[in-house]
């Protein structure tokens, strides 16, 4: 049987590269190969299918033995859903005030998850035991939500990794009172890979009861999972996710781009890579005179300040961001397929667009 023609042709130049977003990159070659392996055949649909359930092993191995893993279909997704499965409707989630599901989400905690978001400052999108204090209490007061959650992102928006040690005592902090601890783990291969930890010392080891896997930004096409360790603090996942219009049909594909990944080290050697290009990245831009690094550099993001006028001229020869336009702040990001020509071109343009 001939194969069928297609009219399909590329429309972008595969070459050009950005610092904007790990989300830029494309799929990793393993990844989609795994893809079509999946890809023939009839299985069952919404989750009943063989890639589906290996990925629980898969999943139990770098988790724990109560893990258990609902594939989503993004990452907002998995943050609402895997937060409305540890609160009740009066609940609240305690996050920092830099937290993507604060900033970043489009107020999806809120308006589909129901939740109330009580914020605290961080200076390095960290939270602490001391920090948490500001917001946990009032648990009896029937005028304001219940502080129920703690959520933490690892690596944080800002960049930032907590240790093994801060999240353990974090989850320490929030179960003595009563509550349960959401990790936002959208870049917790990288974490993971800066710490050069398995990913269960920074999870079910420290005491989180429910994460949020990332797969799309370390390589995969599309998908995440809600990763549930503490079965007794979760309830009614099945239906959130269906409710939350996150449950795939086809979820098989979904399922084997988190199985290529996790299955072996391809979510450790992506995220070494992308930590060791910013790092490359990083000094690099140190050598430049006027330009000033934000945050410490734990995973793949650099934070700096620069003037305005270069950013806006950097931006016409690589994509990337302003994080705080007025400040002059601007985020790069660095992917699985970025490599040293793209950051030593990058670091080369910046250098000439300071000299003019």
């Amino acid at each position: 049987m001939n194969p069928p023609k297609t009219d399909a042709r590329r429309h972008h130049d595969p070459d050009v590269r950005g610092f904007a977003s790990d989300n830029y990159a494309g799929a990793h070659p393993e990844v989609l190969a795994a893809l079509a392996l999946a890809n023939g055949g009839h299985q069952v649909a919404y989750g009943e299918d063989a890639y589906t359930d290996n990925l629980q092993n898969v999943v139990r191995s770098h988790f724990g033995p109560t893990a258990e893993a609902f594939p989503v279909f993004n990452g907002t997704g998995a943050n609402v859903v895997a937060l409305q499965a540890v609160t009740d409707r009066w609940g609240a989630v305690i996050c920092a005030e830099s937290a993507h599901i604060n900033v970043d989400e489009c107020g999806a905690p809120e308006r589909v998850g129901g939740l109330k978001l009580l914020t605290v400052p961080t200076p390095d999108g960290k939270l602490t035991p001391e920090l948490i204090d500001r917001q946990a209490y009032g648990w009896d007061d029937e005028h304001r939500a219940m502080p129920q959650v703690v959520s933490i992102a690892q690596a944080t928006e800002l960049g930032t990794v907590y240790t093994p040690e801060e999240i353990h005592a974090l989850c320490e902090h929030a179960h003595a009172h009563g509550m349960k601890v959401h990790l936002d783990g959208s870049r917790l291969a990288n974490a993971a890979a800066t710490l050069n930890v398995p990913m269960r010392t920074l999870t079910n080891a420290a005491g989180v009861d429910i994460l949020s896997l990332g797969g799309t930004k370390n390589g995969a096409l599309f998908g995440e999972a809600v990763v549930v360790i503490n079965q007794d603090a979760v309830r009614h996942m099945k239906h959130l996710r269906k409710l939350s219009m996150q449950l795939a049909s086809k979820m098989r594909f979904v399922s084997v781009q988190l199985e290529a990944l996790l299955a072996r080290d391809l979510w450790l050697r992506n995220a070494r890579h992308s930590n060791e290009m910013a790092q490359r990245l990083a000094e690099g831009v140190r050598a430049v005179h006027g330009v000033e690094i934000l945050h410490p550099v734990q995973a793949n993001a650099v934070f700096a300040r620069l003037p305005h006028d270069v950013s806006e001229r950097l931006q016409k020869r690589f994509r990337f961001y302003f994080w705080d336009e007025a400040a002059g702040d601007v985020r790069w990001m660095c992917a699985f397929d970025t490599t040293e020509d793209d950051v030593d071109a990058f670091v080369a343009a910046l250098k000439e667009e300071m000299a003019r």
